[in-house]
């Protein structure tokens, strides 16, 4: 009976500080949420740390002036560069030169069977010869039948048949002269010899081919001078003229080499709107070769102060530039126009949206707030944000 009357009171005390805990939480949910808060939480505008940015981390636009840049590309040509052909038919006895060696104008590369060519220049020699003889006899008689008319022996009719016997007779050794002079020509032309001194490029037959006449033989190249073809845009041809500098980055040159512009074509190509124009080098040494590939760019001056900030500076989001700021000490998102570049300094144009006042952060940075505090302070701190990584700059011509 006690222990029923013990348990009966136990279970009565645990109903009853079961119902004073129910009523105290509900007490305590009925208090606010932002209440809670702000007796819980310190205020988090004033928790937030500012970002730290080095003075060369956001530094003013700078006033500069931006020389324009018209870049163009192609390969490397050798404008004196000479085809050997064969005036000749016959067989290629020698070919005396192989491929990459230097040869000096007038040089004899090979010999072309010559046997038919040297019977020719015989046989019109001899008809020379024999003409020549008819000539003087008939100048013999035409002297004799002047004398001979002077003293009435002869008609004068017989004079003048003489005199023309005479004529011909020279007419036939001034034909015979050129038919010997062509078969010399032939005769000489079957050796083949060098037209300019250069470097042998390419061999097209090997000794022993018959060849035709006009059939290729040899290529030479003279690589002493060089000639870079491109084609520029008609918005940037107007600020061209020869005999500008040039410098040209070719592939497998660590150094620039400069040059001079040539040449510009005088209407753009058909169906383009490009227009051509040309650059020489001097290649004194040949160390260049044809067919290595170049970029060109002209430097255009500019006397234009123009407000400019780092390239590294823009970024871009739906088709639009902007740049971040500090102002206020508040990080600001700027939407800017830009105009010019020089990827040489690697500093951009600002057209429109930007005051020459304003610091800009000069590098990208990651997680970056609108609004959220920011500070340009003199050395690195424990708030100061790394960089990303800058990407590769491309080098454009002017835009």
């Amino acid at each position: 009976m006690r222990k029923r009357l013990v348990f009966g009171v136990v279970a009565i005390v645990v109903a009853i500080g079961a119902g004073f805990a129910i009523k105290a939480g509900k007490g305590a949910a009925a208090m606010p949420a932002s209440a809670a808060l702000a007796a819980n939480a310190p205020d988090a505008a004033a928790s937030e740390v500012p970002l730290d940015f080095t003075v060369s981390e956001a530094a003013k636009p700078l006033t500069l002036a931006l020389p324009q840049m018209v870049e163009f590309s192609g390969a490397l040509v050798a404008p004196n560069t000479a085809m050997v052909r064969a005036k000749a038919t016959g067989t290629l006895l020698t070919l005396d030169v192989q491929e990459g060696q230097r040869i000096k104008a007038g040089e004899l590369l090979g010999r072309i069977d010559i046997s038919d060519l040297q019977s020719h220049v015989a046989e019109r020699s001899a008809n020379l010869a024999a003409v020549r003889t008819t000539m003087d006899q008939a100048q013999r008689t035409h002297d004799s039948n002047i004398g001979l008319a002077n003293d009435h022996f002869i008609s004068p009719i017989a004079l003048d048949n003489s005199k023309s016997q005479l004529e011909s007779a020279k007419a036939q050794v001034a034909a015979a002269q050129a038919a010997l002079d062509s078969a010399k020509i032939a005769l000489r032309d079957a050796s083949l010899i060098a037209p300019i001194s250069g470097i042998v490029s390419k061999r097209f037959v090997v000794a022993g081919e018959k060849v035709t006449a006009e059939q290729q033989v040899v290529n030479i190249v003279d690589l002493r001078l060089l000639e870079l073809a491109g084609t520029v845009g008609t918005q940037d041809v107007a600020r061209l003229s020869p005999g500008m500098s040039v410098s040209l980055k070719i592939e497998g040159i660590d150094k620039p080499v400069e040059g001079k512009l040539a040449r510009i074509a005088p209407a753009a190509e058909a169906g383009t709107r490009s227009i051509g124009v040309a650059v020489q080098l001097q290649n004194p040494k040949e160390t260049l070769r044809a067919g290595q590939y170049a970029v060109a760019q002209v430097q255009i001056g500019d006397a234009t102060p123009r407000l400019t900030v780092p390239i590294g500076a823009i970024s871009s989001a739906s088709g639009q530039e902007y740049v971040w700021t500090v102002e206020n000490g508040k990080l600001l998102r700027r939407t800017v126009t830009t105009g010019r570049r020089d990827p040489v300094r690697q500093r951009a144009e600002v057209l429109a949206g930007l005051s020459p006042d304003i610091p800009v952060l000069g590098a990208r940075f990651d997680n970056l707030r609108e609004g959220a505090k920011a500070r340009v302070v003199a050395v690195a701190t424990a708030a100061t944000p790394k960089p990303l990584a800058t990407p590769a700059v491309l080098s454009t011509t002017t835009r």
